[in-house]
């Protein structure tokens, strides 16, 4: 297995330590950040959050760089992007700190996208490399998570909602990118207009 393949895997792996640290009743304490109390345990996870979404960064980067490219790296690293940014935000709507029908929306975007990987793959054996407007998507879904997960403590005192205009900004790519995706693959639904 190669290096983007293995950060990959490890970007997996430390989904179930994320969740663990935001679900279980730990007591880690709290630390004062800009001016707001924020849970040890919020912290904790928001740093494995980013170090797992740094990896995605790095995977791709080191892929295409080094001409390590893998079917395998085409359907895992987006498979772990969004095994990573669901876990995220079910989470943030268990805190309330996300609106319930953004993420509902991101989530049916997946879902469906998903399955049209899926369907590509079995037309014509070729897994369907991240295109630019997704990985925009993807990009501005983690820094949302991020700000979200820290309560947005960074622009607190000056009154910004940072994590949600990234959130909206993120919103508006995860249905862009996805139609994106629908139109640039039209053709695999061709069948089913005869």
């Amino acid at each position: 297995m190669n290096l983007p393949n293995k950060l990959t895997v490890f970007r997996i792996i430390l989904i179930p330590v994320f969740i663990l640290i935001m679900v279980l009743p730990l007591n880690w304490g709290q630390v004062v950040w800009a001016g707001t109390m924020i849970p040890v345990t919020q912290v904790v996870a928001t740093v494995i959050f980013a170090v797992a979404s740094l990896t995605d960064l790095a995977d791709g980067k080191i892929a295409r760089g080094q001409h390590l490219v893998t079917n395998f790296g085409k359907f895992a690293d987006p498979l772990a992007d969004k095994m990573l940014v669901m876990t995220a935000f079910i989470i943030l709507v268990r805190m309330n700190a996300a609106p319930d029908w953004v993420v509902a929306i991101i989530m049916c975007r997946e879902l469906a996208v998903t399955g049209l990987r899926l369907l590509i793959v079995e037309n014509n054996g070729k897994v369907m490399a991240a295109a630019m407007p997704g990985k925009i998507k993807t990009t501005t879904q983690m820094i949302a998570i991020i700000f979200l997960l820290l309560n947005n403590v960074l622009f607190a005192a000056i009154n910004v909602p940072f994590a949600l205009i990234m959130l909206y900004i993120c919103l508006f790519f995860v249905i862009y990118s996805g139609v994106d995706y629908f139109v640039q693959n039209r053709d695999v639904f061709a069948d089913g207009f005869k």
